[in-house]
């Protein structure tokens, strides 16, 4: 069956419509049309209207109807996208324009994975505020996927992550920054705590609280415990929040967890965290400065970037010359906390 053909560009503007589009995102959210016309404050006749006039618009219908509602097919998806887009571009103009028109400079939305806030995110944000403090500057920290998806959506202009969880890798351009050493942790009284030298294999004898399936440091666990022939003892604790781990860990004996090195340096100079070595030769994937495909830079973005540049290549060269390379492939940091407030 051929496809049917595309309406053109020039149709595509003169018809569309932003509340067409509020009301496809409300659709999304809602799965209902009714209670996406409640959302956007239009009578149902009227958005039923608006939704076949988009669809009529597109040549195509955007949704799959239910009995229980609407449910968006793939090319429903990929409007969506695009109106999330579009709508997030409009709320940054027009903050933008106030920020300029009231003296107070641009603004910037960016994301990063806990292993580079310590590393090369907080440092260049604050040079960043020092050198222009009208720039108002937005952060966010969560797992490689997450941040994707809101780059994907316009939520974020930048983040420092890893693209290799993309379900569309083609959506982002990717600049390498940082390899990434790893960390493991256990807690103040873990029989292992004031050890030397650990083996791996002692650590599969306790519990471990672990990133969920498919994150890097999950993953070269997993890696690396099948190249050893071990398996992860049962009864896990999943999260994807390293602050969660870390309280699990301040108050437990017994658990064990992998970290980026720099988290676990960052707890060990405030007093929270002690570090041991175990050998491991898997790798960690590196993470870098990740943007939406074809998007134009703000101003301040690329102030931001040059700074991030600036700090991770200091950050590189001190990895690479600390201890003659602090950490090779094979030397992975454990970390064990100074004091304890009993067992879990």
């Amino acid at each position: 069956m051929s496809s049917p053909d595309l309406p053109s560009l020039h149709a595509i503007g003169s018809r569309l419509r932003f509340r067409q589009l509020r009301l496809l995102i409300a659709i999304d959210q809602m799965g209902s049309l009714h209670r996406a016309a409640e959302m956007t404050s239009m009578t149902q006749p009227g958005a039923s209207k608006a939704l076949r006039e988009l669809e009529e618009t597109f040549g195509a219908e955007l949704f799959v109807r239910h009995s229980h509602g609407l449910e968006a097919n793939e090319l429903g998806r990929c409007v969506i996208r695009y109106a999330r887009l579009i709508g997030t571009d409009l709320d940054h103009l027009r903050e933008e324009m106030t920020g300029i028109l009231r003296g107070q400079g641009g603004r910037l939305a960016v994301g990063a994975v806990a292993g580079a806030l310590p590393t090369v995110l907080v440092e260049a944000v604050r040079s960043v505020k020092q050198s222009h403090p009208a720039i108002s500057i937005e952060l966010f920290e969560d797992t490689s996927a997450r941040l994707l998806q809101m780059l994907a959506e316009g939520r974020l202009e930048l983040a420092i992550c890893r693209t290799s969880v993309a379900a569309q890798p083609e959506l982002f351009d990717f600049e390498w920054l940082c390899d990434e050493r790893v960390c493991a942790a256990v807690g103040p009284l873990h029989p292992l705590a004031n050890a030397g030298s650990v083996d791996l294999a002692e650590l599969m004898h306790y519990p471990w609280v672990l990133f969920p399936n498919h994150m890097p440091l999950r993953t070269l666990l997993e890696r690396e415990l099948m190249q050893a022939g071990l398996t992860l003892p049962g009864h896990s604790i999943e999260t994807s929040s390293t602050f969660a781990s870390v309280l699990l860990l301040s108050k437990s004996d017994a658990l064990v967890s992998l970290f980026s090195a720099e988290t676990g340096e960052f707890f060990e100079r405030h007093g929270m965290v002690k570090r041991l070595q175990v050998r491991l030769t898997a790798r960690v994937e590196p993470y870098g400065l990740v943007r939406r495909r074809g998007s134009a830079l703000s101003p301040s973005a690329g102030i931001l970037i040059e700074e991030i540049r600036r700090e991770a290549g200091r950050v590189q060269r001190g990895s690479d010359s600390a201890n003659g390379r602090l950490a090779t492939p094979s030397t992975v940091d454990i970390v064990t906390s100074p004091a304890t407030n009993g067992p879990l």
